[in-house]
C-alpha cells in the first residue's frame, strides 16, 4: 500500500494537504497508478469508485498534477490540448461505471504519452 492509498481510502481528516505533499514530491506513475494494494485496487480506485465531492476535487488535483501539469512540464501542448477534454469528462461524469471506462481510457493515453517521452 502506497501513501497515495492511504490518502485517497480515508475518510475524512486534511486529506487535500496530504495530497499536495504527495503531489509535490513528483511520485512516478507507478507510485501513483500502477502499485495495487493488498485488495488488488489502484490508489485511484478508491477515488473513481467512491464519488463524492471531496474525492472528485482530490481526483481533480491528481489528475492537474500527473497529467495535464506533467505534460506542460514536458512542453508537449498537443498532448495537454489532447488530455485537458479527456480529465474534465472524467471529471464531469456522475455514472460509476462510465466514470472507471473514462479513468481507464485515460490512463491507458497518459502511459502511450509517457512511453513516447521515455525513449524520445
Amino acid at each position: 500500500m502506497t501513501a497515495f492509498h492511504v490518502c485517497f481510502s480515508t475518510i475524512g481528516g486534511p486529506r487535500n494537504a496530504l495530497l499536495q505533499v504527495l503531489l509535490d514530491n513528483k511520485y512516478p506513475y507507478n507510485a501513483l497508478l500502477g502499485w495495487k494494494d493488498a485488495n488488488g485496487k489502484l490508489a485511484m480506485d478508491y477515488l473513481v469508485s467512491n464519488w463524492t465531492l471531496e474525492n472528485k476535487t482530490l481526483l481533480q488535483m491528481t489528475l492537474q498534477s500527473w497529467m495535464v501539469g506533467r505534460l506542460e512540464r514536458w512542453g508537449a501542448k498537443d498532448w495537454g490540448a489532447t488530455m485537458i477534454p479527456l480529465v474534465s469528462a472524467l471529471l464531469a461524469e456522475d455514472d460509476k461505471d462510465r466514470r472507471v471506462t473514462v479513468s481507464i481510457e485515460t490512463c491507458s493515453i497518459m502511459k502511450q504519452f509517457e512511453n513516447v517521452e521515455a525513449t524520445s
